[in-house]
């Protein structure tokens, strides 16, 4: 199997470096830069399989990186903030970040959520890419079926977009409004908390009848849907 190449853009020296020697010993390649403007421009030209982004950067920040980088890529990214804002949080993760990690943080940290990112291609089975499984969890998205241990779990349709979302999405973290937008549409006038009422509904027709979590609540940010 080839090794994953992660792009780290960091303008401090020493954190740089820190993150490129453990992520080296995990058998990572990796590649560093300072600068912004020149890091979005290898982030775009550059065939990486993750993007280690820094928010305050020289030239050109993290967040106008991010939106720029959205525009032609859908490369993983995950956000290094000194702020622990949840305004900041929510924010990187509209403009498109998969994750986000606050600063000061432990690599092993880091580590789990890089090794969350890159498990998500391993959701959809090969064999059938109309399938996506998590653990006993089965959804059919040609025969709109979700199934728990073979068993036929009785969703509406739009229950079913959101679980579907949620799996597809396997370990990030959701907002309330990215959510909205992608299973309810650009058109929906409502509030968010039409999100909490159907995750409510999953909840009681999934993890409360079989006794598995898997949908998670980030307090004051969204859902992620994570198997345990």
């Amino acid at each position: 199997m080839a090794k994953k190449r992660i792009f780290i853009i960091e303008d401090e020296i020493k954190i740089s470096r820190f993150i490129q020697l453990e992520l080296e010993h995990e058998g990572y390649i990796t590649y560093i830069e300072q600068d912004g403007r020149i890091g979005l421009e290898k982030a775009i030209n550059g065939n990486y399989d993750l993007i280690i982004l820094d928010v305050m950067l020289p030239s050109l920040n993290g967040m106008e990186i991010l939106r720029r980088l959205r525009q032609t890529s859908e490369t993983p990214v995950i956000m290094l903030t000194a702020k622990d804002d949840i305004t900041d949080k929510v924010m990187v993760l509209d403009i498109g970040a998969d994750d986000y990690i606050t600063k000061p943080f432990a690599i092993e940290e880091l580590l789990a959520r890089i090794r969350v990112i890159f498990k998500r291609k391993n959701i959809v089975l090969p064999s059938n890419p109309n399938i996506i499984q998590i653990d006993s969890l089965i959804l059919d998205t040609e025969k709109y079926l979700v199934t728990y241990s073979n068993i036929p779990i009785d969703l509406t349709k739009k229950e079913f977009d959101l679980l579907k979302y949620l799996m597809i999405n396997k370990g990030l973290v959701l907002t309330r409004d990215n959510i909205l937008e992608k299973v309810w549409g650009y058109s929906y006038a409502g509030n968010t908390n039409i999100v909490d009422v159907y995750v409510r509904y999953l909840r009681s027709k999934i993890d409360d009848k079989y006794n598995k979590k898997f949908i998670h609540t980030i307090r004051g940010v969204g859902y992620q849907l994570k198997d345990e």
